[in-house]
């Protein structure tokens, strides 16, 4: 047992099963156990590899998908340009030094990243090297000005709820019984569903598309921060790019620990592990979700790059690359776009004034 699952098993104990949500959370940012405080999860040698970290491409077409949309919105400056989450900072890293040579954009742009990992902190000032920069707890704090803003693979990691569609409830079934972390009889942590109940409001829809004993999956964290973002936008211009895997309706299980780059227990070492959970894009593009004067758009990862260029950028890399390297790079390009690998399953909801021209990419 990790020293972070008896202090879970403890807290159960004393006052009954925690939500999912609560225990992604103590898993994830526990102030001396949890994942994102006591490891370094990106990289070969970590437990996961994310998109910046299989190729510079992917920072250099965000940063210059940015650029663009700056340079359509009249170049506001002083302005923001934003990460949430930014992990080891390859992302921002390789952002700005494509945008390097866009005339006013690096003079222009204040560099803000919110993380709440100090082990992390350290890495990302590494990365950056002299390129000044401020780090937020949340995206909350952000200073208000226009906001160009770049989150990949950030809402996967947000706390989920996870609800029971429920046959015995009144209505015909309109009753849900949540998803809760407990005690199995062993002492151990073990799953367990609470009492039939109304749910949340915001599941109410999903009576019409769901059936008893199906699973939806309902993340508050990630509507918030959305909507923050988004409320930012309104108030003073910018763009911001989420990148994910997910799509929705939510439907079914998707929560999952990854450790050593293989699927784990999520209930077996808590804090040895990344979880995380598809992101319900559906959901934080349902109408009412976003305040009013915002346009959202969804592409597939795979054709918002192609669209970018990537190829092109491809083929020029290559020319200056023979054996090994070679071919790691042609199956990086190939990872990020094609349709089998991550191309389809990751989503690229981009967010704008609903009077602004979309983002490059995301479609008209």
């Amino acid at each position: 047992m990790t020293p972070l699952a008896g202090l879970i098993a403890r807290r159960i104990a004393q006052t009954g099963p925690i939500t999912l949500a609560d225990y992604m959370a103590e898993c994830l940012l526990h102030p001396e156990h949890g994942y994102y405080t006591t490891r370094t999860a990106f990289g070969a040698a970590g437990d996961f590899i994310t998109a910046p970290e299989i190729s510079q491409m992917f920072g250099e077409l965000l940063g210059l998908c940015l650029a663009q949309g700056w340079i359509e919105r009249g170049r506001p400056a002083p302005a923001l340009l934003a990460e949430l989450g930014p992990g080891r900072g390859t992302l921002m890293a390789d952002l700005l030094r494509a945008t390097r040579t866009v005339p006013g954009f690096a003079e222009a742009m204040g560099v803000h990243l919110v993380e709440a990992s100090p082990r992390l902190r350290t890495l990302q000032r590494a990365a950056l090297g002299a390129r000044p920069a401020a780090w937020h707890d949340s995206a909350d704090a952000l200073p208000e000005g226009p906001l160009f803003l770049i989150a990949n693979e950030f809402l996967d990691a947000l706390p989920i709820r996870q609800f029971m569609r429920d046959g015995a409830g009144g209505g015909g079934g309109g009753a849900w019984r949540e998803r809760m972390v407990g005690l199995g009889p062993d002492g151990g942590l073990a799953f367990g569903l609470s009492p039939p109940g109304p749910g949340p409001a915001a599941l109410a829809h999903r009576l019409a598309d769901t059936a008893p004993g199906e699973i939806v999956e309902h993340c508050p964290a990630a509507a918030a921060v959305v909507d923050t973002v988004a409320r930012r936008i309104a108030a003073h211009g910018g763009a911001a790019l989420f990148v994910d895997y997910g799509g929705g309706p939510s439907r079914g299980d998707t929560f999952q620990a990854v450790a050593g780059h293989a699927p784990a227990d999520p209930l077996a070492a808590p804090g040895t592990a990344d979880l995380t959970a598809h992101v319900d894009f559906a959901a934080l593009m349902r109408p009412g979700a976003l305040p009013a004067g915002i346009a959202a758009r969804l592409v597939a990862q795979g054709a918002f790059l192609e669209t970018l260029g990537i190829a092109a950028r491809a083929q020029a890399l290559a020319r200056n690359l023979n054996g090994a390297a070679h071919a790691s790079h042609l199956a990086a390009y190939r990872r990020l776009t094609h349709p089998d690998e991550m191309g389809s399953l990751f989503k690229v909801l981009a967010l704008t004034r609903a009077d602004d021209p979309p983002l490059p990419g995301t479609g008209a």
